[in-house]
């Protein structure tokens, strides 16, 4: 059945357009030839019949001679049915060029009058795709952490119509992101319905958008900051001071999470701590130029330094807590990893024994551990620190196990994966005795090397593959909301990819989804830089207030905070 994209648009359209314009030659050369021929016929001197003998051939001689003036005279009617037929070609022949040329400039569907391949507009869309996701997981982000805030200081009832329409947006930013991630891996394989995916990822996203926009102005007088100055600017440098402290304690921690498991396990929090105390910085002048400003009676522009605050304050918690996670998230792998160990000897020893006499032996791959369908809503951490249903560390349980259909692989093959698992388990029982090692990772390569000997599916050893995959979900996650705008829409979709993988208990999967998008954040921001660092007239941490994204980066002073509201909407503080 032929795609509803490719309808309108006929299969030999180079050869009808040839037939028509045919046909429009000859019709006006026929007309020209009608028009022409009377005046050729039409000569100077008489002409001279044949005489006959006889005198009935003289006086037909005679005759011609007295009606000549008659028979040569052309009438001015024999004119008109040529000039008419000429006319009517002509308009036809225009009128069909027009009409062709109109199609061609109006066309939704591939080609155009131009000769442009299809492919250059793919690839235009497959740009504005990635622009929208990029914008519409911004204003997602944004608006879940301002939402956290007037949560904090109003109450859960007051912001209760934000929350819905923030769970609303996030889930079709979900959707969209999960479209984005299959066209990615080349699905569907038909060029019409991959134009139409891409059309559902800008759909999604901009119904995202809407919906957070349309509660933007209802939000702003919920909160009414303007008319709360005093109070908003006091809990704010409670929030400061209190993560001043917080700040510190990372440092210390960092230090020490060196020294006890190496440098490689600190690895995702490298300088979380720096980054931290450099957002507070920013925070503590954005609030005194509040203050300043509320005090001359300069409203808005009090109210544009205390979101600035805001933000920076919501960033400097992400960095210090994902501090403190890594080092509880280290410390109950370094108490796992014994047991994990000895639960995945005793899966090899099972699988071994499993091993019949014949070619094969039964397999189980443990592909997948299922956790039961539930609704993950929005959570309101104290002021500014929230997951919402998207979030990595959202449940800290692990699924539900669900054992995998069996299959059957050779003997020989199975032999050569357990000689494989044995060869790393030994690798990490003398890493326990060797010195600093990372039980992160030492968790995830147990789980992987009993992963295709068809083990490790329950029990210690799934344990064991998901708090490596949670861990990791959630440093990337930290990461990408710290330096958002700077990470690009790649890293992002294997992000969601990776925490909708996790929550289905594909712990492998999630793991590895979200250790690349890690990586690929970081080379965004490489890519990126920091075009505010060092300049020479702007405040101390505008450079990573900018590149955190709670500045739009918009202005040389480093634009208007991000506030509530979708990428119509949440720039409005832009003035002021």
């Amino acid at each position: 059945m032929t795609s509803s994209v490719f309808r309108g648009r006929p299969r030999h359209a180079a050869s009808y357009i040839s037939v028509r314009v045919a046909h429009t030659v000859l019709g006006g050369s026929v007309s020209v030839a009608w028009l022409v021929l009377p005046v050729m016929t039409i000569g100077t001197q008489d002409p001279v019949p044949a005489v006959r003998a006889g005198p009935v051939a003289v006086a037909e001689a005679a005759a011609p001679e007295q009606h000549a003036p008659e028979q040569h005279r052309t009438s001015p009617a024999d004119l008109v049915v040529p000039l008419v037929a000429v006319g009517t070609a002509g308009v036809l022949a225009g009128y069909a060029y027009l009409r062709r040329t109109r199609r061609a400039r109006t066309r939704t569907t591939p080609g155009s009058a131009s000769g442009e391949p299809p492919a250059r507009t793919h690839v235009v869309s497959d740009r504005q795709a990635r622009a929208a996701l990029v914008a519409a997981d911004d204003a997602v982000r944004t608006s879940r952490e301002e939402l956290a805030w007037a949560a904090a200081r109003l109450g859960a009832a007051a912001v209760e119509p934000f929350i819905r329409a923030l769970r609303a947006a996030e889930t079709e930013l979900s959707a969209a992101f999960a479209i984005h991630r299959r066209y990615e891996e080349g699905l569907p394989g038909d060029a019409g319905a991959r134009r139409q995916a891409l059309v559902g990822v800008l759909g999604r996203c901009a119904e995202a958008g809407r919906r957070l926009d349309a509660e933007a102005a209802g939000f702003d007088r919920t909160r009414a900051l303007e008319r709360d100055t005093g109070g908003a600017a006091e809990a704010t440098e409670g929030r400061v001071r209190e993560l001043a402290g917080r700040a510190a304690d990372a440092e210390a921690t960092s230090a020490g999470l060196v020294e006890r498991h190496g440098p490689t396990a600190v690895e995702p929090v490298q300088g979380y701590a720096v980054q931290a105390g450099d957002r507070l910085v920013f925070a503590a002048a954005q609030l005194d130029r509040a203050r300043q400003a509320a005090g001359t009676g300069e409203t808005m522009r009090a109210v544009r330094g205390l979101r600035a605050a805001e933000g920076a304050l919501t960033q400097a918690d992400v960095l210090v807590t994902g501090v403190a996670r890594l080092s509880r998230d280290l410390r109950a792998a370094a108490a796992l990893v014994p047991a994990a160990l000895t639960g995945a000897e005793a899966a090899l020893a099972d699988a071994r024994r499993g091993m019949g006499a014949g070619g094969y032996a039964p397999f189980e791959r443990s592909r997948a551990l299922r956790r039961p369908p539930g609704r993950n809503g929005t959570a309101a951490g104290r002021n500014g620190r929230t997951v919402g249903r998207t979030g990595a560390t959202a449940d800290r349980r692990p699924p539900a196990p669900v054992p995998p259909p069996k299959q059957l692989v050779p003997v020989g093959e199975l032999r050569a994966r357990l000689a494989h698992a044995d060869t790393v388990l030994a690798a990490v029982r003398q890493e326990l005795t060797g010195g600093p090692y990372d039980p992160l990772d030492a968790l995830r390569r147990i789980a992987r090397a009993v992963e295709p000997v068809g083990a490790g599916h329950r029990g210690v050893v799934a344990l064991a593959g998901f708090r490596a995959a949670r861990s990791a979900a959630a440093t990337a996650e930290d990461f990408v909301a710290t330096h958002r705008a700077a990470v690009g829409a790649e890293a992002r979709t294997l992000l969601a990819e990776a925490v909708r993988r996790l929550a289905q208990g594909d712990t492998g999967a999630a793991d590895g989804l979200a250790r690349v998008a890690r990586t690929l954040a970081e080379r965004d921001v490489r890519v990126h830089g920091t075009p505010y660092a060092g300049a020479a007239g702007h405040d101390l941490g505008l450079a990573g207030a900018v590149l955190g994204g709670v500045l739009l980066g918009e202005d040389p002073d480093g634009g208007p905070p991000a506030s509530f509201g979708g990428p119509l909407t949440r720039g409005r503080l832009r003035t002021g």
